[in-house]
């Protein structure tokens, strides 16, 4: 990677500008609905890397937790945090009560970001952070945040969606606190798009329960450069009205 290069290029999660959606979320419990472009997802991925970076005083090599479930919240929160240089841990909600095995796993990170949901299940062992946000689902900000919590949806937004300066990220850069690196995420990422045959123009239809990790939801059709529709609380008596409706060309 050239000096000066983004680590959303080293993760392939660089898509040029078009007008239709890049990212698609539907909410089938609440029928809340989201589509970003390209150019709205950078800039909401933008004001996250600024909260983190001017807000929190973090950068490259910072350790921070997601709790969070396939959202475009959580796309904004995952490229903003990997733009900027950051260790990502994913914790998928199917993990809860399950130890931390990557290195460090058991120290605090530098920033927490979860949802309510899961902050309030005593399944959930939601690691200790320096900075702590949660992050909800539903449209707006949050009604209640308890004390030592900030709403991100409000933090967020104070700060600017122009992209910041990067600092030079390699990829042998860890992308993750298991040392996994940006470029080891880009060629797993390059290789799930190929095994779902996804093509640059794609539209894939992901069922929100059923996939968690964003490696399939996120960074394969980034890195194909094709959009993806988030379906949350899918019903399956309706999923095939979903798919007419949506028509996606690849249904995962």
């Amino acid at each position: 990677m050239q000096s000066g290069q983004s680590a959303t290029h080293v993760i392939g999660a660089a898509v040029a500008e078009v007008e239709s959606p890049l990212l698609s979320y539907h909410d089938d419990a609440t029928g809340e609905r989201v589509e970003l472009t390209a150019g709205q997802l950078g800039s909401w991925a933008a004001r996250s890397a600024g909260l983190l970076r001017d807000g929190c005083g973090l950068g490259p090599g910072s350790r921070v937790a997601v709790l969070l479930p396939p959202h475009w919240r959580t796309a904004a929160v995952l490229i903003g945090a990997w733009s900027v240089g950051m260790a990502v841990s994913f914790r998928p909600r199917a993990t809860a009560g399950l130890p931390v095995l990557e290195p460090g796993g058991d120290q605090p990170y530098d920033a927490v970001f979860v949802t309510p949901e899961r902050l309030d299940d005593w399944l959930e062992d939601v690691p200790e952070g320096r900075h702590h946000y949660l992050v909800g689902t539903g449209p707006g900000p949050l009604a209640e945040v308890p004390v030592g919590w900030l709403d991100w949806t409000t933090e967020v937004l104070r700060h600017t969606d122009t992209p910041p300066d990067y600092t030079a990220i390699h990829p042998s850069d860890p992308a993750s606190p298991d040392g996994t690196s940006y470029g080891e995420w880009r060629r797993l990422a390059t290789e799930i798009a190929e095994q779902l045959d996804l093509r640059a123009g794609d539209r894939l239809l992901v069922d929100a329960a059923e996939h968690e990790q964003p490696l399939k939801w996120l960074l394969a059709p980034l890195a194909a450069d094709a959009s993806v529709v988030i379906c949350a609380n899918l019903d399956p008596a309706r999923r095939d009205a979903r798919i007419a409706a949506e028509q996606p060309t690849r249904v995962l």
